[in-house]
């Protein structure tokens, strides 16, 4: 088996989460973000009603395995009224923000204008603070960064526009935000993240850089094909993209990823580190959520500095 078949391993009990584990009817659930809750592990499940609409509910596990359970009400829901998330919420990536005390929530607030990127907090995940649409459509693939560089808060986003690569901007308070980058461009031509690129996990702060496990997107045959990937960002300039894989780490092969509402998808939302493990919660075919793990080392090993250019 070669390297690359052994970075990212899919847990035996793969699917974790499907729609019949749910205390409702749905179509599917799929694209989690994750926290590390210390004696637990919660998840912020994408559920798609039988509408066709999506929401976002919170399930928790002691072992981050099996036994999750589901909250009655969803955390943030397009039947609550909000502005531009009359088509649902969908997406969510979960950083603890440092100064803040609190657990920052980006998610895609699908408006009838098209998707953008939103913004919430909360302390408990029972309770949130909506800071609303930050970023208009088309724009989605959101992360926020858990620190500030200087006096700026910093996330990744993916615009629609422009050739489907990941920019970083800038917020003195998260609401307004500014000084775009492109941070990790689109290759093209006959890659595996030729046709677009978008952040998957929010950016993890390790010993060489910042971590990005993103999704490429390459189209065989006029049907898009997702696959994961990793870069990494300089520690202090997170614009700065210091080294990236060459091939996928992860890309569908089991049933459950190959067969679904969208074939032939990895697509993962979150993440948690355990030591120099780390753990990813990803959707398969959007229509499940599985767990796969890798080693950081085996990661590492991916990247090459060549590949920035």
């Amino acid at each position: 088996m070669s390297d690359i078949e052994r970075t990212f391993k899919r847990h035996p009990s793969n699917p974790i989460i499907t729609a019949a584990d749910l205390p409702y009817q749905a179509n599917a659930v799929f694209n989690a973000g994750a926290a590390d809750l210390g004696d637990s592990v919660l998840l912020l499940v994408r559920v798609e009603s039988c509408s066709g609409r999506s929401h976002l509910i919170v399930a928790r596990s002691d072992d981050g395995i099996g036994g999750w359970q589901f909250e009655e009400q969803a955390l943030l829901h397009p039947a609550q009224g909000v502005a531009y998330e009359e088509n649902g919420v969908e997406d969510s990536r979960l950083t603890w923000m440092e100064d803040l005390g609190s657990w920052g929530i980006a998610y895609t607030a699908y408006s009838p204008y098209g998707p953008g990127v939103a913004l919430a907090l909360t302390t408990d995940f029972k309770e949130v603070k909506r800071l609303g649409m930050v970023l208009p459509p088309d724009d989605k693939n959101a992360g926020l960064f858990p620190q500030k560089f200087g006096e700026l808060y910093a996330m990744l986003h993916r615009p629609s526009v422009g050739g489907g690569s990941v920019w970083i901007s800038y917020s003195p308070d998260l609401v307004y935000w500014g000084k775009p980058k492109v941070v990790l461009p689109v290759r093209g031509g006959p890659w595996w993240d030729g046709m677009r690129v978008g952040a998957c996990l929010p950016p993890i702060r390790t010993e060489k850089g910042w971590l990005l496990i993103y999704h490429g997107v390459k189209e065989v045959v006029r049907n898009p094909v997702y696959r994961i990937g990793a870069a990494l960002l300089h520690p202090d300039d997170p614009g700065k993209l210091i080294a990236r894989g060459r091939w996928w780490l992860m890309t569908p092969t089991a049933p459950y990823e190959r067969s679904g509402d969208a074939p032939n998808v990895v697509f993962a939302c979150g993440g948690i580190l355990r030591q120099d493990e780390l753990w990813m919660y990803y959707g398969g075919a959007d229509s499940c959520i599985c767990l796969a793990k890798a080693k950081l080392d085996a990661i590492y090993s991916m990247l090459n500095t060549e590949d920035v250019g």
